[in-house]
């Protein structure tokens, strides 16, 4: 058994802790248990199903440290970690950014489990397979997915009282549709804690569609095009931003928020006024575990607010260097979007670029945020608010914050990789060259 519940989670940290002897103690306990199903060629290759538990104790005397883990949970074999983790810390070198373990602190009641997503079996996974490989061989497409579902729990308890504890699940479906002859390519993702708002019909429809209509795609001269951007294309170069909102980075000059001459970006305006983006734990679309690694409590937090910059991200040490409450890094995005549906956005537009997805992308300047990358798996040319014919796919150099300065117009709202990203149709984006990749 994998998943402990609260009452049993405490009562094994509470055990291990029994054996502390160092100045300070931080244990973690955390389990899982997932399934998966992986298909290709129109044809299941595997499926299997996963358990783990695993027992990470941090002792520590004055600012030396040791870790150590095992996954057996007997008196013994908890007794014996702690001592190995306490030999450790008595070898190690002192840590200058050592932190004393937090006190008890007070969490709001995650709201991440779902009980059905726990409870999927492996005849839904193989349904779901199906669901993707039978209409995709009538349309004379390849499909090659994987589905991974499971759940999870992770608990924290420290030489100061502190316990915090956190049940989850999540659903994750990836799928790449080709079409037979080697043309097109279309591709979808979906990811959720609750499987009931999963349709794999839906998903593998649309990459069946974008696999049939990117067929034979044309070459047309790179350069800046109005782009319409599906929330995973989107959302890849805003991971990139989000990277960016640590204070330390900051204020050592190290990154796009440093400002030049000294100090950051903090209450600045950076980008459009209708770029708002916030986290929160509770939102019931994306929700997350209500507390850190460091055990503090993670609450619905303004991130860039009318496109100026509200909040940078301060861990404990760096918190205590510059006088200020800490601000732990979220665990989920939200943008705020618009009501317009994808097809409304291509209707709006007179000549542009839809982009279902990049790939490959990679940093060319980290203090302006510049990044280059490729389209892939449907990219199609619009002209007088219709699709017109595919293209070929394109190397991009673009930053997330020219980006979002050059907003034409936010779509509705998609679940992408945790997080809440609209549509985004964006002018002057830039193309420089070809790519003969599908």
């Amino acid at each position: 058994m994998a998943i402990y519940t609260e009452q049993e989670a405490r009562a094994i940290l509470e055990k291990a802790m029994s054996f502390s002897k160092s100045d300070a103690c931080v244990i973690y306990l955390s389990g899982s248990e997932s399934g998966n199903i992986r298909y290709a060629r129109n044809t299941v290759s595997t499926a299997g199903h996963q358990s783990n538990q695993n027992l990470q104790v941090e002792a520590s005397f004055g600012k030396k440290s040791g870790i150590a883990t095992i996954d057996e949970f007997d008196d013994q074999s908890l007794q014996s970690v702690v001592r190995r983790a306490e030999e450790l810390a008595k070898l190690s070198p002192e840590n200058p950014e050592f932190m004393d373990p937090l006190e008890a602190q007070t969490y709001d009641r995650p709201v991440n489990y779902v009980e059905a997503t726990a409870k999927i079996k492996p005849e839904y996974r193989a349904e779901v397979a199906e669901t993707s490989i039978a209409p995709a061989a009538e349309k004379e497409v390849t499909a090659a997915g994987f589905l991974e579902d499971g759940a999870s729990f992770s608990a924290m308890f420290n030489s100061k009282g502190l316990f915090a504890y956190d049940k989850s699940t999540n659903v994750d479906f990836t799928v790449t549709m080709r079409t037979n002859d080697g043309t097109g390519s279309g591709w979808v993702t979906r990811d959720y804690n609750d499987i009931s708002k999963f349709d794999p019909k839906e998903a593998s429809a649309i990459a069946i569609e974008k696999a049939v209509l990117s067929k034979e795609a044309r070459a047309i001269e790179p350069g800046r095009y109005t782009v319409i951007l599906e929330p995973a294309a989107a959302g890849d170069l805003l991971r990139n931003m989000y990277g960016s909102l640590g204070a330390r980075t900051a204020d050592e000059g190290r990154s796009f928020m440093s400002k030049e001459g000294g100090g950051t970006k903090l209450g600045e305006k950076i980008v459009d006024e209708r770029v708002n983006i916030w986290s929160d734990p509770l939102h019931p679309d994306v929700p997350t575990a209500t507390w850190n690694s460091d055990g503090l409590p993670l609450k619905k937090t303004s991130w860039i607010e009318n496109g100026v910059v509200k909040n940078l991200s301060y861990d404990r040490y760096w918190a205590s260097q510059t006088g200020v409450e800490p601000l732990p890094f979220p665990r989920n995005m939200i943008m705020e979007g618009g009501n317009q549906s994808r097809e409304e956005l291509i209707k709006s537009t007179k000549r542009g670029i839809l982009v279902t997805r990049f790939w490959y992308i990679r940093s060319v300047d980290p203090q302006t945020l510049l990044f280059t990358g490729l389209t892939r798996d449907g990219t199609f040319y619009i002209e007088n608010g219709e699709i017109k014919y595919p293209v070929k796919n394109f190397r991009f150099n673009e930053s997330p914050i020219i980006m979002l300065n050059n907003l034409e117009a936010l779509g509705e709202q998609i679940r992408v990789n945790g997080s809440l990203i609209p549509y985004m149709k964006i002018r002057d984006f830039t193309f420089t060259s070809l790519s003969d990749a599908v």
